[in-house]
């Protein structure tokens, strides 16, 4: 790569980190008690002996934390199965994922009460599992064609949202209300815990998918020239799959269904920072960080005493930008 690309490459996450920090301590210092930026950053170092304090490190640090991470991983997760697919329209809830989560989860909540938010996380990843093995079983044919993946996961998704409704309706009337904020996808009451169930699967997959970033350049030339330069098409296909599941369902385990960040930011990052894989998977996961604590911020601010889910401005300002897309590709044909 030459000197230039990087280090306009190492400038654009530098710019991304600077203004991710920035606008965390903003998202710290605003809210229903306005608090100065210099007791958030006391608070930050420990030194902080104000009533803000409390404010500080045990309600919105909390909140901030989970929307960096779950807005991180639901942006990985988009642009692996947008590298895999050959898709630029992929996202989780393209093959049934974040369906898959959202069914296993709404059943748990259902069936068990008092449980901890710890197995939350896994019963939405096998829910995930689930899903998308389901979606790669019926799309094998002497290997997996991307086009198959796509229709049988719209018909899984569709299922799968069905399935959810039913589970909802069916259960006790007094879960009602917590299982609709959860489904439409915020991260409200966000404690301590919810961060110590979370991190790990961060944690761990994104650096994987970022050891797989020169598989996803080669397999984007083609599955004929991927295979002639020595690629191991299909077992690479299904690692990444299962790192994208592993992300999206940590994801939603935790803030239920916030859509269209695993559509957005990968887009957002192929403009920033061109097509190859090892920067397009760490510019989204600071660009899904970024748009979803603003999300987040506009879901507090806007409409108080009103605390309104992330998701539904996610999907305000993603759905628009979905039918653009689809728009732009029928011109292109």
């Amino acid at each position: 790569m030459p000197k230039h690309r990087i280090g306009k490459n190492i400038s654009l996450l530098l710019t991304l980190s600077i203004v991710l920090v920035g606008l965390s301590i903003l998202c710290l210092s605003m809210g229903s008690i306005a608090i100065p930026i210099k007791e958030v950053l006391l608070s930050l170092l420990g030194r902080n002996t104000e009533d803000s304090d409390l404010i500080i490190m045990q309600f919105r640090l909390p909140r901030i934390l989970a929307a960096l991470l779950i807005g991180a991983a639901l942006a990985v997760a988009g642009s692996l199965l947008q590298g895999v697919i050959r898709n630029s329209l992929a996202s989780p809830d393209l093959l049934g994922v974040t369906g898959g989560a959202s069914v296993a989860v709404v059943g748990f909540m259902t069936l068990f009460t008092g449980y901890s938010i710890h197995f939350v996380p896994v019963i939405a990843i096998l829910g995930a599992f689930v899903a998308a093995a389901l979606n790669y079983g019926l799309a094998w044919k002497k290997g997996v064609s991307t086009l198959r993946l796509v229709l049988i996961g719209i018909g899984i998704s569709t299922a799968m949202s069905a399935l959810t409704m039913f589970l909802l309706i069916s259960g006790p009337a007094y879960l009602a209300a917590q299982v609709l904020n959860w489904m439409t996808g915020s991260i409200y009451g966000t404690n301590w815990s919810y961060i110590k169930a979370l991190w790990p699967w961060v944690v761990v997959f994104i650096p994987l998918a970022l050891l797989f970033a020169k598989e996803l350049n080669v397999q984007a030339l083609g599955e004929d020239v991927a295979r002639g330069l020595g690629s191991r098409l299909q077992l690479s296909r299904l690692l990444l799959l299962f790192f994208s599941v592993a992300l999206a369902g940590a994801a939603v385990g935790i803030a239920g269904t916030i859509s269209f960040i695993g559509l957005l930011a990968p887009h957002m990052a192929r403009r920033l920072a061109g097509h190859s894989y090892a920067m397009v998977i760490p510019v989204s996961a600071l660009l899904g960080a970024i748009v979803l604590l603003l999300a987040d911020l506009a879901g507090r601010m806007l409409f108080m005493p009103l605390d309104i889910p992330a998701g539904v401005f996610t999907a305000g300002v993603g759905a628009p930008f979905f039918m653009y897309l689809l728009f732009k590709r029928k011109a292109s044909v």
